[in-house]
């Protein structure tokens, strides 16, 4: 089976894995994976049942965003991924979700802080907040470039959702999870009015470090600069 086919294939299964997950609601959220020469990806297309969803409806996009296969419009926010790729070369996969506990701290107007090792090993030092832009706007784009540059591979995004990132599309996958569980447990610290501990200075950095070797075995300058 030719490349382009598996991809397409495992798009369509991840998505329908995180929809019966929870983690997709209707047709919200988007995937992606980028080619391996750099250049292209391969996106879900717009608002699409991602449960009746079909490889060959995947969306083939340059660096323009000029659609090259897929007989559906790309996802809305093929600008934001595009972005991200330009400015992450390390990231291989992207998810962005409309999960619940995430977005629900989405609306807090604040990020959530290192509260676990295995968040600060695969998500990064925080879960850092992008401010609000309405969604499949070039002005969300813009944002989303500015924040990725911090190098964490899970942000949140005001009143809208989330974002991840990985490597591979399962280890992008395995954040969106980890992320969820970092949400609920920082939402149910918060109702109970007591101080909410942190992991460490010194662990943050020592697992940070490890998610940072992760990323230095690609290249760690951006492509080309997002334009404003």
């Amino acid at each position: 089976m030719q490349y382009y086919e598996v991809v397409r294939e495992s798009l369509v299964s991840t998505a329908r894995n995180l929809t019966t997950k929870g983690y997709l609601m209707a047709t919200g959220g988007n995937l992606s994976v980028r080619v391996p020469d750099g250049h292209d990806m391969l996106i879900t297309p717009s608002n699409s049942d991602y449960m009746t969803m079909q490889p060959k409806d995947i969306c083939q996009l340059d660096q323009e965003l000029r659609q090259r296969e897929g007989p559906l419009p790309p996802s809305v926010e093929s600008a934001m991924h595009s972005a991200i790729y330009r400015m992450r070369p390390d990231v291989m996969a992207i998810i962005h979700t409309h999960q619940v506990y995430a977005s629900a701290v989405s609306l807090t107007g604040k990020g959530i802080p290192a509260l676990f090792d295995e968040q600060a090993r695969f998500l990064g030092r925080t879960i850092e907040l992008i401010p609000y832009a309405p969604s499949g706007t070039a002005s969300l784009a813009r944002l989303v470039a500015r924040r990725v540059r911090s190098r964490n591979n899970a942000y949140l995004m005001q009143n809208h959702g989330a974002i991840c990132f990985g490597l591979t599309l399962e280890r992008a996958v395995h954040n969106v999870e980890i992320l969820e569980k970092c949400a609920l447990a920082w939402l149910l610290s918060l109702c109970t009015s007591q101080t909410t501990t942190r992991i460490p200075l010194v662990v943050r950095e020592v697992a940070f470090a490890k998610l940072k070797a992760d990323y230095e075995k690609h290249n760690t300058e951006p492509s080309f600069i997002a334009q404003e």
